[in-house]
């Protein structure tokens, strides 16, 4: 490991925490293709098996930031177990009554229930800000934990299918269930680490989301999740007409592959400028790297696409958390992080469900143009917002006080 990312470790426990985050990130890429796959095998319906995906994501999106605001308030021991358990109950819910062909209803009712699993992305990453804020060092573990998320999207969908067709099909989300108690169990543990709560008498009531700066970068992150989204659809049909519809797990990953070096390298340096100019400049990479797209002839030419695409992504995902660390007070970062998660969940399902009208409608090819389309919105967006970006919070709170607090908890 380079040595930024080694001194990250020097903070007593902050490898237990880095650990226990993927094992909890891992479901956020295994559960909704895991539902599908599962569905598809023991029923055939692949409408339904959407179907539930899209409400797995849509209830995550609605229920996420108020788990988080939960955290905030009074802890992420007190919240996050609580809210994992139900989460598991629900998933356990839906398996079963898979199984056994109940009704469609329960198995919406259950899958709405998995909504309420908690961002363990944003859990980990306010940990970070708790030890590093205001420090150069937290550019670095905000790479650190962009690369996790990008790791967890290569491997979590290829672990959950194969699960799913070599051993049975609801090995998947059963080991997605797993990772996540694990993560949960695991982190909520390290007491050692773990931000303070702040109870309301210590900050003005509301959500995070009242932030002019918060608000420009989740409805940015909506158009941006809408390129995700339609991407995935896209590429998958795409591949299918060329008659190579097993390549688009590989094409896919390469996209995600092109994040995880960017990310890798990013965290390596120190960016000069300011820091909504760079967000800005890399929303706008990120749309004209969809340009290219509309050019697909063949395969070997879209997986070189996607994989420069993909080296956008996450420098501006690391610029997005830095932001918010800037526009939401300290008390609600937890929450405002979860936020920009909840316009991303928001967008992918919007980009899926458009990327297939238009892939049923004209073809695979003119489904690109739905993400080339949502980039240049996200980039008007940005663009619009640029003014409140630059306008950050003046009294975030806190966090050297959080530091000196972990100094005495860890002589204690």
């Amino acid at each position: 490991m380079p040595s930024p990312y080694r001194a990250l470790f020097a903070a007593p426990g902050s490898k237990s925490f880095s650990a226990a985050g993927l094992l909890g990130r891992m479901p956020l890429s295994m559960m909704g293709i895991g539902v599908v796959t599962m569905i598809s095998q023991l029923t055939g319906r692949y409408g339904l098996a959407g179907a539930l995906s899209a409400t797995i994501a849509l209830a995550a999106a609605a229920m996420g930031p108020q788990v988080s605001r939960l955290v905030d308030l009074h802890g992420q021991r007190r919240v996050l177990r609580p809210a994992a358990l139900f989460a598991l109950t629900a998933a356990g819910g839906l398996l079963v009554a898979a199984h056994y062909g109940w009704p469609d209803w329960v198995l919406f009712v259950c899958a709405a229930g998995i909504g309420c699993v908690p961002s363990l992305g944003a859990m980990v990453r306010a940990r970070w800000a708790a030890l590093y804020g205001d420090t150069p060092q937290l550019h670095t573990a905000y790479s650190l934990e962009s690369v996790v998320d990008e790791v967890c999207f290569i491997f979590g969908p290829i672990i959950s299918i194969g699960l799913s067709t070599v051993w049975f099909p609801e090995a998947g989300p059963l080991l997605a269930g797993c990772f996540l108690a694990a993560g949960v169990f695991w982190l909520t543990a390290q007491r050692a680490t773990e931000p303070r709560p702040h109870p309301r008498g210590q900050h003005s009531g509301g959500s995070a989301l009242r932030s002019a700066g918060l608000q420009v970068l989740v409805a940015t992150f909506v158009a941006t999740g809408t390129i995700f989204g339609a991407v995935d659809v896209v590429t998958v049909a795409f591949a299918e007409e060329q008659g190579h519809k097993g390549a688009a797990s590989i094409v896919l990953a390469l996209y995600a592959a092109g994040s995880c070096l960017a990310g890798i390298v990013f965290g390596l340096l120190r960016p000069k400028g300011t820091m909504e100019g760079r967000w800005l400049l890399g929303v706008c990479a990120m749309a004209v790297s969809m340009i290219p797209l509309l050019l697909v002839g063949n395969l070997p030419f879209l997986a070189v696409a996607l994989f420069v695409a993909g080296l956008s992504i996450a420098p501006t995902m690391i610029t997005t958390m830095s932001l918010i660390d800037q526009h939401v007070p300290r008390a609600k970062l937890t929450e405002g992080m979860t936020w920009v998660g909840t316009g991303l969940a928001v967008g992918i399902a919007l980009g899926s469900s458009v990327a297939g009208w238009v892939v049923d409608s004209a073809g695979a090819e003119a489904g690109y143009g739905v993400p080339a389309v949502s980039g240049a919105v996200a980039v008007a967006v940005g663009f619009l917002g640029y003014r409140r970006l630059s306008r950050p919070v003046l009294q975030r709170g806190g966090s050297h006080e959080h530091r000196s607090e972990r100094e005495e908890r860890h002589v204690a």
